[in-house]
């Protein structure tokens, strides 16, 4: 199904569907794209789906970190959502996941994570070499996934085209140094909210010890792996995913 983007002056988001509400969160280099499998099994079996834009390029430059992306974020439920609501977030949606639960733990029933930062990720490093070089752009987009198919020539055409406008290139790096910044490890066992963490094991960016130690010290935490994955299970393994977060949540809604 194709979903439309609902535009406002602030907010630029997919919603779909009717029942308890999942707010799907997109990491650095994502974007409402990858959770359009989600979307589509989310709202025909009675949850309502909201996939906002997170504003990584629109910040300003002072305020381009993960704890600004989390405020704009809680400001969007409060806004448009009654009642608290599950955060699905990939990568270093994750970790804006991880930081509103913590800030604002009424907001949120659930909390999934699927290649969360937050801990220790393999990134860009603090800039990006060799940002002409197509091949190599390919490379590191390929490196995301366990099948490299899963890296389309329009996917890595996006990342090309960050890395190589200035001021996107510099707040994308800003963002990743952020997110090693921000390390949540004393901060994971306040989080008392239900998690479930979903995970591929041949994750490149967020290894499965990432996983393995999140489960650890969230307390009320299950962990799940899907094999022949890597960093975004959504996209990559969606029917398994879905199957997954539905069977854990639905008794949590």
């Amino acid at each position: 199904m194709i979903f439309s983007t609902k535009k406002e002056k602030k907010y630029s988001y997919v919603e779909a569907g009717e029942g308890h509400p999942l707010v799907l969160l997109h990491g650095l280099m994502g974007g409402l794209s990858n959770f359009d499998k989600m979307v589509d099994f989310f709202s025909e079996r009675g949850y309502k789906v909201y996939v906002p834009q997170l504003p990584i390029y629109d910040l300003p430059v002072l305020n381009t970190n993960l704890t600004t992306l989390a405020k704009y974020i809680i400001k969007f439920i409060e806004s448009h959502i009654s009642g608290p609501v599950s955060i699905v977030g990939n990568s270093m949606g994750g970790h804006v996941g991880l930081i509103l639960t913590l800030a604002r733990p009424d907001l949120v029933k659930n909390l999934v994570l699927t290649g969360s930062s937050g801990l220790y990720e393999r990134t860009f490093g603090d800039s990006f070499p060799r940002k002409n070089d197509r091949s190599y752009i390919r490379k590191k987009t390929e490196e995301v996934f366990y099948d490299p198919k899963i890296a389309t020539e329009d996917l890595v055409d996006e990342v090309f085209g960050v890395v190589n406008d200035r001021m996107k290139g510099i707040k994308t790096v800003m963002l990743a140094r952020s997110a090693i910044k921000h390390n949540m490890l004393n901060d994971l066992p306040k989080i008392l909210t239900p998690t479930c963490l979903i995970w591929g094991k041949q994750d490149n960016v967020t290894p499965p010890e990432v996983a393995e130690d999140m489960h650890k010290f969230i307390p009320n935490s299950d962990l799940f792996w899907i094999d022949h994955c890597g960093h975004a299970a959504m996209m990559e393994k969606p029917d398994e995913f879905n199957e997954i977060l539905y069977n854990w949540i639905k008794d949590k809604v």
